[in-house]
């Protein structure tokens, strides 16, 4: 892909770029840096995954508009909303989670009590239809 000089597909192109750096930290992170990255990412209101999550729903009503018009396919504006709608699932059911990813970013203060073992737990699979 040759370089655009739009100033906007330069944006995106830096901005995919970054998210790319942010994904190895996370994959390289200690734990509390990795839950920082976590929540802050998907802190639904304020995060990238919101931001994302606007973004395409602004192409969906981009879509909608030349669909309308007869310049895209209608598919491709219903794939756009489509994609947006599942986004904001997605979104909901992590935002009830991110609390709890706080909590792991948290620096928690030494205890002078003999620490407990952390129990892992089963996993859960839920499935909406």
């Amino acid at each position: 892909m040759t370089d655009s000089p739009l100033p906007s597909v330069q944006l995106a192109q830096a901005i995919t770029a970054q998210i790319e750096q942010l994904r190895q930290h996370l994959a390289q992170a200690p734990p509390h840096e990795a839950a920082q990255i976590l929540a802050t990412v998907l802190d639904y209101d304020t995060g990238l995954l919101g931001e994302v999550t606007n973004l395409v729903s602004t192409g969906s009503r981009f879509a909608k508009v030349h669909s309308e018009r007869g310049v895209l396919p209608p598919e491709v504006w219903l794939a756009l909303g489509r994609a947006a709608n599942e986004l904001n699932d997605v979104g909901a059911d992590l935002h009830e989670h991110t609390g709890t990813i706080k909590q792991v970013a948290a620096p928690t203060p030494p205890s002078s009590r003999a620490a407990t073992v952390p129990v892992a737990s089963a996993m859960v699979i839920r499935r909406r239809r």
